[in-house]
């Protein structure tokens, strides 16, 4: 799996070990509040709640902090007030890319992101200038060790996913946006643990960026994903896998 896809992956097993993991948890908080705040504190009733107290779990959590950050959405606990915001962009060799935020002030939020762009060869776009690149689609990983990978693909199917790839980790598996939390529960009902659930923006087509432009590009990435309110980042980019690793 090369490309974006694969950049996720050596992105999320490197912060589950080095000293990100502090700036990791602040995001995941983040998304359990706002999932608390907009479907209410039950995850068995909040699918989207579900997803993001499992994902933080996984990458060891404590409790408390997960009750806390529900605690707060639901407004039992007194807490921050998180908006969603989507940010659109260009950085270099023409990659674009679609930027996830929960934030409780997005005029500092987007002054952060234009000024990691503008320092690292990027620009802000404007709202639909780059999202028509993408589509928006669910994301399950499951770890593959020891997995048949044709059982696993015949599970994932049998779910309603929408396409099934083996990365060297792990299955990755897609759905839609709408049936991501549905899917993910049936994966685990037949026996394949998931080790993430997300919604992500992919690319149409992608575009392959090499040298120079490759190391820019994959650092500011990481500059604008180490901004406290963004959550995430998704980019059509396509860069060799030996490359990405190095980086």
């Amino acid at each position: 799996m090369a490309g974006h896809s694969k950049w996720k992956q050596i992105k999320h097993y490197k912060a589950a070990t080095d000293a990100k993991r502090g700036a990791m948890f602040t995001k995941l908080i983040r998304e359990i509040t706002v999932a608390a705040k907009q479907g209410g504190g039950d995850p068995d009733g909040n699918p989207r709640l579900r997803t993001a107290i499992e994902n933080a779990k996984a990458q060891s959590m404590p409790k408390d902090n997960i009750e806390r950050a529900v605690k707060k959405g639901t407004g039992e606990l007194e807490g921050v007030e998180y908006v969603e915001a989507t940010y659109e962009a260009y950085g270099p060799g023409g990659v674009a890319l679609m930027i996830q935020a929960l934030t409780d002030n997005p005029t500092r939020t987007v002054a952060e992101v234009r000024a990691k762009l503008s320092r690292g060869g990027g620009n802000l776009g404007t709202t639909n200038s780059v999202a028509f690149m993408f589509d928006r689609k669910g994301h399950v990983f499951v770890p593959a060790n020891g997995m048949d990978e044709d059982a696993a693909m015949e599970n994932a199917l049998e779910a309603g996913a929408e396409d099934f790839a083996k990365d060297d980790e792990a299955f990755v598996i897609t759905t839609t946006p709408a049936d991501l939390h549905g899917v993910k529960s049936a994966l685990e009902a037949a026996g394949l643990k998931a080790e993430r659930a997300e919604l992500s923006w992919i690319p149409k087509s992608t575009v392959r960026v090499e040298g120079p432009d490759a190391d820019a590009l994959l650092k500011l990435i990481e500059a604008i994903e180490d901004l406290d309110d963004v959550q995430k980042v998704d980019a059509n980019f396509d860069i060799d896998v030996s490359a990405m690793a190095q980086a």
